[in-house]
């Protein structure tokens, strides 16, 4: 990048900086005149008429009367002596500072310059055609002079200036006497409604957060010189690439802009796992609400601070027990950088949940993260289309996910143009999947680049501690070490949930302040467990209030355990342990109506509001959010496996699978028939596919995409006893269900999922002695394997191209569940003619791009 200078000699120097060197810059946004009133690379490099073509670093001048007397040298002079005044040496115009002679340079420039653009520490407008001279605000109006023609500017008509007014964070305008008029946060109102172009645009928002549509509409009425270069000014806009053609026209350019859109979301979308923004959200809802007198005493905390000012530390470890308030404190820590840190940093972060399959391996958090880092930074996108580009979205999901996930990790952690960044990854020892992979990958990264900042958390583990001890630059910070803090903050989280309790309760004051020296004496500095008390009280009445408190002992697992056996007394105490049992195993959250339809006890209760009650009756373990189903906390889970198994499980875990697997089957056999969602057509992408209002999968999905998760667990099919029976339940589904179940995986988008599960159901039909059913498996794994693509992207390709292109003596072929030959013989030929019209239409689109050539 070449930035501008003027020396204490008044001397005008050019200088050549690499991309990791580049120091605090101005930058002018202008409109253009005639181009023999512009001055040009090409005139500062003949300066006195001294060229000096093997410049490496700089060009200095002296003597410039050629190009002084120029028209377009005074925005030169203006934007030098702006920056000066600002404090700042350097700056960029881009007349002269781009060599337009040189192909490869100006469309590198032009690539470049939203990134110039945005990291720019202050952008100048320059208004060659608004003036001050006549800046008084009329007896009758409050309305400046200058107001109607700086709306009626023709620097709001051009196609360039766009981004250069949606990229910096600081845009001054200047009128053509240099006399500023103000900035874009104070004439926003003003840009708005001339630009169409929304506030939150102006302040930072995100663009990716604004639609397609949306952004090409800020463009509408604006031209550019080049027709193309209305297209090429919206690159850094939407953040994809683009090679320059010029002479393919308008028309040409964008439609090359709107296929790399749609390929760049494309990728975005099959990236996505989940979004942390929403799982951030669902975690302060279940938790009541993030109270920031809990957390504010990390930000005066030494270890902190030292990994907030010191640029060598650039690890923070937070770590303690179970309920002391980790990830409570993380959020309030994400809030604090938000607001406070510069609109050119980024922040990106994961919340792992052992409890959810989603988010709960190491090759999510990467994935999440990666997104994140995307959404705010388009540019960076790169990395990952190199990839996505070869491989598409199984590079997300396949057993090479995790090598391919760290070397796009690497490179945007590498990229000169990453801005400063901090990445947050809150709960480690809830990663279930690969997380010596993801502490080794932490410890290895949080010491690659100076503009990254990590902060993970976890419980006071050994394994991650040795592991994190590897990293260099790291911090510590210990709550259990910062007792004193902890305590005060959960004296006002005790403070906050009693005043709630006596507004809705309607609490004496002698009833409000036993409850308040009963949580202060036995809450020994732990939220959840001050959380865990306060529920159980919003459901006791008033008058047993004081002889409740006596039941609820101090210490996470005494309560755990005293709640366990209230639960075991209580007449509901098999419905109760059998919905505790199957939330324990489960793979992910389920809904109300999802959980009814897994656990048989259930089946037989007249509405979804008796399982609701029942869920709260488990409230100290369970909780409900927006009618899905979660644990209050992984140590709840843990509580059920390591201290009271017997309790929970009885019969032991594997006999709670094998009922979910049946029950999943039952299912899967009742709701699963050809074309669920009247799709109709085979060539309908699953990227059209809306969800009908009366899903007939709402309560199919979790059994759908992990029902032989739930079998392997069962170890039925491999059982002395059960084994049989077990094989020929799953021989007679995958015959007459198999080709059902893979349109069913395609519309709730798992067929990844899908294939890993095959391969997990083929491993354990080796085991057992069922060659038939081994046979089938096989076959049916060979075939999901094969025709993965078409049906993951097109449902209905299930009974088309896939059993089209179907070897003959496949086992999966004869599979047309139930079909009538005839129907079967009309459905193949519409195939067939579908994609002979698709074939026909390609070959005639090549031939016609053949015979232009």
């Amino acid at each position: 990048m070449r930035l501008l200078s003027y020396g204490e000699d008044g001397c005008l120097t050019i200088t050549i900086f690499d991309d990791d060197a580049i120091p605090p810059y101005a930058i002018l946004s202008h409109t253009w005149g005639a181009d023999t009133e512009e001055v040009t690379f090409a005139d500062l490099a003949k300066g006195d008429g001294k060229h000096k073509p093997n410049y490496k670093k700089m060009f200095r001048y002296k003597k410039m009367p050629g190009y002084k007397n120029m028209p377009g040298y005074k925005k030169i002079r203006f934007c030098g002596e702006q920056a000066q005044l600002d404090g700042l040496q350097y700056f960029w115009v881009d007349t002269c500072c781009i060599d337009k002679s040189d192909k490869a340079e100006l469309f590198l420039a032009i690539q470049s310059m939203f990134r110039w653009y945005q990291n720019a520490t202050k952008c100048y407008v320059y208004l060659s055609d608004v003036s001050t001279k006549k800046g008084k605000a009329s007896r009758f109006s409050t309305e400046i002079d200058w107001e109607p023609a700086l709306r009626s500017s023709r620097w709001f008509t051009r196609g360039w200036t766009l981004q250069e007014l949606l990229a910096p964070s600081i845009v001054e305008f200047f009128s053509q006497e240099w006399k500023k008029l103000g900035d874009k946060k104070s004439l926003k109102s003003l840009i708005c409604k001339t630009t169409s172009i929304p506030p939150e645009a102006l302040e930072g928002t995100p663009l990716s957060q604004f639609s397609v549509n949306e952004r090409l509409r800020w463009r509408e009425g604006r031209t550019t010189k080049n027709k193309e270069d209305g297209a090429y000014s919206l690159l850094g806009i939407f953040g994809v690439d683009l090679a320059k053609v010029y002479g393919e026209g308008e028309a040409g350019a964008l439609g090359r802009l709107m296929r790399e859109i749609d390929t760049s979301q494309r990728c975005l979308r099959d990236m996505r796992s989940t979004d942390p923004c929403d799982d951030k959200k669902r975690i302060e809802d279940t938790k009541g609400g993030l109270l920031a007198d809990s957390y504010r005493w990390v930000l005066d905390n030494i270890a902190f601070q030292q990994w907030q000012q010191k640029p060598y530390s650039r690890l923070l470890w937070v770590k303690g027990d179970p309920g002391k308030g980790k990830t409570m404190l993380l959020c309030g820590l994400i809030n604090e950088l938000q607001s406070s840190m510069p609109q050119s940093a980024q922040l990106s972060y994961f919340f792992c949940q052992a409890t959810d399959a989603r988010i709960n391996s190491a090759t999510a958090v990467l994935r999440g993260l990666l997104h994140m880092l995307v959404t705010r930074q388009p540019s960076l996108a790169s990395h990952i289309r190199k990839k996505y580009d070869q491989g598409g979205k199984a590079m997300f999901q396949d057993e090479n996910a995790w090598v391919v996930l760290t070397e796009i990790f690497e490179a945007v952690l590498q990229d000169p143009n990453l801005r400063i960044t901090y990445l947050i990854i809150d709960a480690l020892d809830e990663c279930v999947t690969n997380l010596p992979k993801l502490l080794e990958f932490v410890a290895k990264q949080s010491s690659a680049s100076s503009r990254v900042k990590w902060i993970v958390s976890s419980r006071n583990w050994p394994d991650i501690e040795a592991q994190l001890e590897r990293a260099g630059h790291k911090v510590k910070l210990s709550l259990e070490l910062n007792a004193k803090s902890i305590a005060a903050a959960v004296d006002v989280f005790i403070l906050r949930k009693v005043d709630q309790l006596v507004q809705e309760k309607q609490y004496k004051a002698e009833v409000r302040h036993a409850v308040l020296q009963h949580l202060r004496s036995n809450a020994d500095d732990t939220f959840l467990w001050v959380a865990l008390v306060c529920q159980d009280l919003k459901t006791t009445p008033e008058w047993n209030v004081v002889k409740r408190l006596a039941l609820f002992p101090p210490g996470l697992d005494s309560l755990y355990k005293r709640m366990i056996d209230q639960i075991s007394d209580s007449n509901g105490a098999e419905i109760c342990r059998q919905v505790l049992a199957s939330t324990a195993i489960l793979y992910r959250p389920v809904t109300v109506s999802e959980l009814v339809a897994l656990v048989e006890q259930l089946k037989d209760l007249d509405n979804l509001e008796l399982v609701r009650e029942i869920v709260g009756f488990c409230g100290s373990f369970l909780t409900l959010r927006e009618d899905t189903v979660y644990f209050v906390h992984q140590s709840a889970k843990d509580f059920l496996f390591a201290k009271a198994y017997d309790k929970a499980f009885p019969d032991g875990s594997e006999a709670i699978h094998q009922a979910i697997f049946s029950r999943s089957l039952l299912i899967l056999s009742k709701t699963l028939h050809r074309d669920m969602y009247s799709l109709e057509a085979p060539g309908y992408s699953i990227e059209n596919v809306k969800l009908p209002e009366t899903d007939p999968l709402a309560v199919s999905r979790y059994p759908c995409v992990y029902w032989i998760d739930h079998l392997y667990k069962s170890k039925a099919l491999i059982s002395s006893v059960g084994g049989l029976q077990a094989g020929d339940v799953v021989n007679n589904f995958l015959r007459k269900k198999y080709l059902y179940w893979l349109e069913g995986l395609s519309l709730c988008k798992s067929v990844g999922k899908g294939v890993d599960s095959m391969e997990k159901l083929w491993s354990l039909v080796q085991m057992s002695d069922q060659d038939r059913l081994a046979q089938l498996v096989q076959d049916a794994r060979r075939f999901i394997m094969y025709h993965k693509g078409a049906i993951e992207g097109y449902p209905l390709q299930t009974y088309a191209s896939a059993l089209l292109f179907s070897p003959t003596g496949s086992l999966t072929r004869p599979l047309r569940s139930g079909m009538p030959a005839a129907a079967r013989a009309c459905r193949r030929s519409r195939a067939i003619a579908v994609m002979s019209a698709r074939l026909i239409s390609s070959l005639s689109l090549r031939c016609r791009t053949l015979t232009k050539l």
